[in-house]
Parts: C-alpha cells; sequence; structure tokens
C-alpha cells in the first residue's frame, strides 16, 4: 500500500504502522518515507497494510500524528489513523441520485437526532421522514472532534467520521438506508477553519495563514504560500463524501469566511470539480452554501463570473418570517422588524430583503440584488427554524416555544409554499417540545472552562444572568437537545405532524409549488392586519396555488381572492370558503391554502 502526506518543512519522515487494532502496545513496525523528487513538499513509502491497521507519521523524530487525510481516527484526534478500503463495504442499494430542484430537505444532528446518537439509531427513524415527505436528508457535520457530543464545527480531521457516530462504515450504512427508502444525503462541511483541540495540520504544513481572520482564529491558507496543496486537500475531502460514501450534496458552512483573494475563487474550484464527478458517476451532486453576503455570484454560473454553486442558504426570509411571527427586533433582525409583512413579502419574491439596501446591523449598505428573470428559486433555501437560529439562542428554545401551534402551522405553510428549496429543522415537524442548545465535550479543561465563560459573558451583555445560561459542557445540556419520540403520537404534536404531511404532499403534487419562476410568484399583503396572500397561480391554469395567511392574534382578515372557483385545499385550524364577494374571511391565526 501506499502511504504518502504532505509535509514541506520536515526534514525526515517516517510512518509507524501496528497490525489491526491491538498492537498499540507492542512496537510499531518503522518505515521511513521518501520526499518526492518533484520538490512539492510530498513524501511517500510503499509498506504492507491491510484494512483497520493502525499508522501514524513522526515529522523529524517527533510524536506520532495521524494521517491528515485518514478516513478514520477510531481512538479519537489524539490517537492513529486506521487503515479503510472503501471498496469493502458492500452497497445495497443502486442510487441514481436525485437533484436539488424540487426537493425538501430535513436538517438533523446525529448525535440528538435519537437518544443514542448514532448513524445505526437514526436508521431506525428514517421511515418518519420517508412517511413525512422530505426528499433529502441534510446532516450536520460528522468530522472527528474530541470527545463525544458536540455540534460538529469543531471537527478536526475534513477526511474522517467520528467514531462515537459510527465511523465510516456507519455513515455508509446510514447513507445505504437513506437511499433504499429513496432519499438524498445532503453532508454538511467545514472548510473555513478546524477546531482547536486535537488539531495536527500545522505540525504537517502551512495549512492556515496569519494573512486573514476568522471568528475562530487563523484562515484556513488558501492564498497565500503552500496554499496550492491546501486548496488540494480541502478538495479533494469534498470529493471523498461524493464519492467514496455516496453522498449526493455538500452543505458548506459559512463560505463568507473562506477568504481567497486570487483571481479563481476557491469555490469556482471546488464547484467546478464537483461537476466534473457528477458527470463521471452519471448522477447528480450539488453544493449548498451558507453565505452572509446576499451575494448573486455565490450561486451564478462560472461562465458568467460566478462561483458556480448549486443553491444557498436564504437567512433574509428566515429573518424575515422570524419577524413577523415572534415581533422581535433585536440584533440583525431589527432592519426587517420595521415592516415584517413588507420585508417579507420581499423575500418572497425577490429572495435578498439586503440587495443593496442599508442594514443597521452591519452599519453599511449590503447585498446586491438578484436577477429574478435567470435564477431559479430553487437555488435559494427557505427555512423558518434551523440549528443556528435556535441553538444561538442563550436557551436554544425553538419556535414551539412562542409560538401557538396555529402560528406554527402558518410557518409552515410559509416554507413549504413558497418558491424556494424547503428546508425543516429536526423535530419541527411536530413542534417539538425540546429546546435544542449549544452543547460540548472538550476534554482540553482549561479549553472547557473558557467555552462555558465566554458563552455566559456573550449573553450577559444581553441582559440574561450566568446562572440561567446552560452549561454546554455539562452532559444534560446535550440529553435535554435529544428529540423526544413519544412527542409525535400525543396532542397537540401529532395534529402539526399531520398538517407537515399535507403540506409536503400538495407541494409534490401541486406543480405550480416548486415552480422555479420567480416572476411569477406574486404577494400581496396588509401590514396593519398582518395577513399576506401569496399566489403562484401564474402559468398554471387550474393547477394553481393561492396561500393566505392571518398573523393577526385578534382580528378576522378579508384577503381579497381574485380567482373565481378558487377552492380549499387544506387550513389551520380548518380551510376557510372564498365569499361570494370575492373575500377569503380568514380567523385570527389561521391559514387556508387555495386551488384554482
Amino acid at each position: 500500500m501506499l502511504f504518502e502526506v504532505w509535509a514541506p518543512e520536515a526534514e525526515r519522515v517516517a510512518l509507524e504502522r501496528w497490525d489491526g487494532d491491538g498492537g498499540r502496545d507492542a512496537a510499531p513496525v518503522t518505515v521511513p518515507l521518501t520526499r518526492c523528487p518533484s520538490g512539492t513538499g510530498w513524501w511517500r513509502a510503499e509498506a504492507p497494510a491491510r484494512h483497520g491497521d493502525r499508522y501514524a507519521f513522526r515529522l523529524d523524530g517527533g510524536e506520532p500524528l495521524p494521517d491528515p487525510r485518514a478516513a478514520r481516527l477510531p481512538d479519537g484526534p489524539g490517537g492513529p489513523a486506521a487503515v479503510v478500503d472503501h471498496a469493502r463495504y458492500a452497497w445495497q442499494h443502486d442510487w441514481p441520485g436525485r437533484g436539488l430542484p424540487g426537493a425538501v430537505l430535513y436538517e438533523l444532528h446525529m448525535g440528538t437526532f435519537t437518544p443514542g446518537g448514532t448513524f445505526d439509531t437514526a436508521i431506525e427513524r428514517l421511515p418518519h421522514l420517508k412517511d413525512l415527505g422530505i426528499t433529502h436528508i441534510e446532516v450536520m457535520p460528522v468530522c472527528p472532534f474530541p470527545g463525544t457530543h458536540g455540534w460538529g464545527y469543531e471537527g478536526v480531521a475534513p477526511w474522517a467520521v467520528h467514531e462515537p457516530y459510527g465511523g465510516p462504515d456507519g455513515l455508509k450504512r446510514f447513507v445505504d438506508a437513506a437511499h433504499g427508502l429513496g432519499l438524498g444525503v445532503v453532508l454538511d462541511v467545514v472548510h473555513n477553519h478546524l477546531g482547536p483541540d486535537g488539531n495536527h495540520l500545522s505540525a504537517f504544513g502551512p495549512y492556515f495563514t496569519d494573512t486573514h481572520h476568522t471568528p475562530w482564529g487563523a484562515a484556513v491558507n488558501l492564498d497565500a504560500p503552500g496554499s496550492d496543496e491546501v486548496r488540494a486537500y480541502f478538495l479533494g475531502s469534498a470529493l471523498s463524501w461524493l464519492r467514496d460514501y455516496r453522498i449526493d450534496g455538500l452543505r458548506l458552512d459559512a463560505v463568507h469566511a473562506l477568504h481567497d483573494g486570487r483571481a479563481r475563487h476557491f469555490l469556482a474550484e471546488l464547484s467546478e470539480a464537483v461537476d466534473a464527478l457528477g458527470t463521471q458517476l452519471r448522477r447528480p451532486l450539488f453544493l449548498i452554501a451558507e453565505s452572509d453576503l446576499n451575494d448573486p455570484r455565490t450561486i451564478a454560473p462560472r461562465p458568467y463570473g460566478g462561483h458556480g454553486l448549486h443553491a444557498q442558504w436564504n437567512d433574509d426570509f428566515h429573518h424575515a418570517l422570524h419577524t413577523a411571527l415572534t415581533g422581535e427586533s433585536q440584533g440583525y433582525y431589527a432592519d426587517f422588524a420595521q415592516a415584517p409583512m413588507a420585508a417579507l413579502a420581499t423575500t418572497l419574491s425577490s429572495g435578498f430583503f439586503h440587495a443593496g439596501t442599508y442594514s443597521s446591523f452591519r452599519g453599511r449598505t449590503h447585498g446586491a440584488p438578484l436577477d429574478t428573470h435567470t435564477v431559479p428559486a430553487h437555488r435559494l433555501l427557505g427555512y423558518a427554524q434551523t440549528h443556528d437560529q435556535i441553538g444561538n439562542r442563550a436557551l436554544g428554545d425553538r419556535l414551539s416555544e412562542q409560538l401557538s401551534p396555529a402560528l406554527q402551522a402558518c410557518a409552515a405553510a410559509l416554507v413549504l409554499c413558497a418558491p424556494y428549496t424547503p428546508m425543516l429543522f429536526m423535530g419541527e415537524e411536530w413542534g417539538a417540545g425540546t429546546p435544542w442548545q449549544f452543547f460540548t465535550d472538550h476534554t482540553d479543561p482549561g479549553l472547557a472552562a473558557a467555552v462555558r465563560e465566554g458563552r455566559r459573558r456573550e449573553f450577559a451583555s444581553h441582559g440574561w444572568q450566568a446562572e440561567d445560561i446552560p452549561d454546554p459542557q455539562d452532559p444534560a445540556t446535550r440529553e435535554r437537545s435529544c428529540l423526544d419520540w413519544k412527542e409525535p403520537g400525543r396532542a397537540p404534536h401529532a395534529d402539526l405532524l399531520g398538517w407537515y404531511r399535507t403540506l409536503l404532499a400538495l407541494r409534490r403534487d401541486r406543480a405550480a409549488l416548486t415552480d422555479p419562476d420567480l416572476t411569477r410568484t406574486r404577494v400581496t399583503y396588509d401590514e396593519d392586519g398582518r395577513w399576506l396572500r401569496l399566489d403562484r397561480t401564474a402559468g398554471h391554469g387550474p393547477g394553481g396555488v393561492l396561500l393566505a395567511v392571518n398573523l393577526h392574534p385578534t382580528r378576522t382578515a378579508a384577503v381579497p381572492v381574485p380567482y373565481e372557483g378558487a377552492r380549499p385545499l387544506a387550513g389551520w385550524p380548518a380551510p376557510q370558503e372564498p365569499g361570494g364577494d370575492g373575500l377569503l374571511r380568514l380567523p385570527p391565526e389561521s391559514v387556508t391554502v387555495l386551488g384554482t
């Protein structure tokens, strides 16, 4: 087997290998690596090895370190790597792939989706997702990090799978089972930083640079000396998930923190490689960005000067919807809260709210307009809740803690009838009563204390008492965040779950709801009356859909219905019929979906 590693500054590199998984107490077999004559900093050696054998590299006689490209770290980030032969896994299902147009995503965290917190226990719940009507599961990061439980964004090995979740084979079993039910899988990956504990990359080469900085420290080196290999490292990791694990798409965390001053941005290079791999594998592959920039270039095609990503999260839609539902106006909600129904109407028809407009939160103008004539609506993801928007609150409280079931039903209708690719957060479909809080499992006591105190300081500035903020290191914080799978069978959760299933069935059966042409989406609203009508009838004749929501807590809304013969398809708490005067009278906190 060929062992190779990039270590451009090392004078000597040696491989240490143990047979199987039980020989670490025995002396390893040591094999010196040879520097490649190309002068690129690569070292290579041939050595006998089998699947599962442990191995590590010593640089200049230092401590043994795991391979930066290891697919498995069976003893965690501090231990040796293990050889993984991806060809050994016997896939049970042929999979033609499932693209993004028409998709409905479901974001889940592997460690809290079930109390067991593993790939195998999650497999047991996949039939629920199939019956719900979603098409793709978006899995939060699964790369290794110290300890057992965490959000995953502190991962330190971008090619490997967290062992407590089930390791590489566990992920393959999960993907295989999902594909067997017709569900695609999207994996959240982090290229903008690595966690601070167990991160050995700097020992091997210039993976990070002080040229740029991020909220997490030094930036990943995408444009400084040595960056060719760093770019190849992260690009290779991304392709490995799609190829070796049969993942259908990747969600790219916080791409605005990928600082790259080159003429050709890393994201464009990545999207080109992913498109080429999709052609080679003969199945659709896609990339979804999380971006704070409101920059149309993120999803614009490469030939037109864009990065060529296939979609991006649209936080503006979330912020407008959140303020309309809750009335919150702090922080980045301030601009949306000034006229929330107008903000919601703007994001439903134009994508971005901040499209070259002033952002009081940033103290400057922000964003640029999307060309709604050329950008298909499925390239934006719309959602009412995400891991960020719940977990970054002080108590990790969901909308179910603030809103009545009726307003939760209105939120669901606005997400699932909007022109965008909808995304749900796990448990949202039944109004889960469990919070989703920020939790960590740092093994370094100093780092654990710093994270705990840092979180308390952050929320103290917003008026919270330190003792009210959940301790991220307390195992009970993670345990509280696990879904309670008894809830879906109980009131009021069961009714809300039925409503989500009804809406998802309508989305599947009515082509108007997946029409990608944003110019056909029309919105009418009344700011004072707090009602909104979403018209998705243009170009669809008798198959059109009208959504009417009344968010007012006490007033009945009289919503004009400009189409004769429009009939109710669904409603909460019950569908309403338009009157002979052409008005649809909606009780407070209610929603009706009409068909034309």
